[in-house]
């Protein structure tokens, strides 16, 4: 770059865009860059402020911010998503479709330490809309050292730092327990709940069964649940550490492989995943997610319909972030439930 008297630079190519802002009416480019100044822009370029300009002289070590920007949209872009029009040398990664976001974090933040360049990503884990946008990359300066792109790369890894994911449209079983309700003592709400927040995805009920209270029929039916096709089970109520609540027990004689019983999420501490050897999950919700607008269930839900494994690990790490703070208005999922790992 070269800084000219504006009067001065009639012939000469921009090497920025010119942004020109009126309050609450326009924030745009009145020239792009790689514009040609002539004679009748010099009176405008006044108007914004403008008396000095940037023009481009050709550097072979140095990027322009745009050509940059569109070197930190390739580390990121991964499937079903596309970039905005690169526009005073930033890009947007629009969703495809809907989908589970998921982002890279450790080598985000490898790029975002180098400084002079930033990539700003909703939070990993959010479900997002077709339409919606993921993340927005800029580099600070106007020009950038090539060489520095390239350490930004190699900082990437090999695979996209944004990933979004699609969610399967899964069919599910239920066993409700407790003898209360297999004696018809009390009316069964838990199952609406399910099969309401279960339709935000599309999925379908297929088998659903009242066993009681014994573990031996809790078994039985989470089996039978499975050999029908199941793709999924969910065993509701009986999660507490009462006596007679034997959930958890019946789900670990179904030869499933307990990934964690308890996590740190109110409401939703008492939430049980596992897997059966042949990948189908089998969770115990406990009895919040009957009456509670948003709990473990809504954050675990999601990377179970596209597929993404929940470990002990991630299940450990929803502490930061596992309060929700029951609004009277509810924003989920545009407020800070979930969203800390």
């Amino acid at each position: 770059m070269k800084l000219m008297r504006t009067e001065d630079a009639v012939g000469q190519v921009l090497c920025h865009d010119i942004t020109q802002i009126i309050k609450g009416v326009t924030k745009d480019a009145v020239f792009r860059k790689g514009h040609i100044i002539r004679e009748e822009d010099i009176p405008v370029l006044l108007r914004v402020g403008k008396e000095h300009v940037y023009i481009w002289e050709k550097d072979e070590t140095m990027l322009h911010e745009n050509e940059a920007a569109e070197i930190l949209c390739e580390i990121c872009q991964g499937e079903y998503m596309y970039p905005s029009e690169v526009k005073e040398g930033k890009i947007e990664l629009i969703a495809d479709i809907d989908g589970l976001l998921m982002i890279d974090l450790d080598h985000l933040r490898a790029v975002n330490s180098l400084g002079e360049m930033m990539i700003a990503a909703q939070s990993s884990g959010t479900v997002v809309k077709k339409g919606a946008k993921l993340c927005g990359t800029r580099v600070i300066p106007l020009v950038i050292e090539k060489e520095k792109m390239e350490r930004a790369r190699r900082a990437a890894g090999e695979k996209p730092l944004i990933q979004l994911i699609p969610l399967k449209k899964k069919t599910y079983g239920v066993v409700t327990t407790g003898s209360e309700i297999a004696n018809g003592l009390i009316e069964d709400t838990f199952t609406d709940v399910i099969v309401e927040k279960m339709g935000e995805y599309g999925c379908e009920m297929i088998c659903h069964t009242c066993p009681g209270d014994n573990p031996e029929a809790i078994t039985a039916a989470i089996q039978t649940m499975l050999d029908h096709g199941c793709e999924m089970v969910f065993c509701t109520g009986g999660m507490s550490v009462d006596p007679d609540d034997r959930t958890p027990l019946a789900i670990r004689n179904t030869g499933a492989e307990i990934v964690s019983y308890g996590a740190p999420v109110l409401p939703g501490a008492m939430f049980l995943a596992a897997y059966m050897p042949d990948g189908r999950p089998v969770c115990g919700l406990p009895g919040c997610v009957m009456y509670a607008r948003r709990t473990i269930f809504d954050l675990v839900l999601p990377r179970l319909l596209a597929d993404v494994p929940v470990t002990a690990e991630w299940m450990a790490g929803l502490g930061n972030g596992g309060l929700c703070l029951n609004c009277p208005t509810c924003h989920f999922p545009n407020c800070g439930f979930g969203k800390g790992v």
